[in-house]
């Protein structure tokens, strides 16, 4: 009995650890506070949609601004939504976006290998996602 008990102890041990419950950042939850309903961590390029605390989607990969155009850090509430923007100042189209600062910076699809100009750019099904869930005054927070 002993052994039977020692070996699925073993095998919950390595299907934990295949599947990623090692202690990763990750499974600390989102480090923003309960009135966020959009969370961004910079240092991780993972973001978070939030109901009341609790992640309604995410951890999902972003992309943040490169050094010489960086995503502000702070608590942001959302400003206005377009779903077919197209930025005249970067000459690009910017779908799903959702503006969150006053100064342009916004949520929306591009791509997860090429840092922007200060937006978090997410996947297709990502940017559709917080398009959806995201309405003008939510909180977005934007930590490090």
């Amino acid at each position: 009995m002993k052994r039977s008990i020692t070996a699925v102890i073993a095998s919950a041990a390595a299907v934990a650890a295949t599947i990623g419950f090692t202690g990763s950042a990750e499974a600390a939850g989102p480090p923003c506070g309960a009135q966020a309903k959009a969370c961004v961590q910079l240092h991780t390029n993972t973001a978070w949609l939030m109901d009341g605390g609790a992640v309604v989607r995410g951890g999902v990969p972003i992309t943040v601004g490169k050094a010489a155009f960086p995503t502000p850090a702070g608590t942001f509430r959302v400003q206005y939504k377009d779903i077919d923007h197209y930025s005249k100042q970067f000459n690009g189209p910017m779908p799903y976006s959702v503006f969150f600062t006053t100064t342009g910076v916004a949520f929306h699809q591009g791509s997860l290998k090429v840092q922007s100009h200060g937006c978090v750019h997410l996947s297709h099904a990502d940017a559709v996602a917080f398009y959806n869930a995201l309405h003008p005054g939510d909180v977005v927070q934007v930590v490090k």
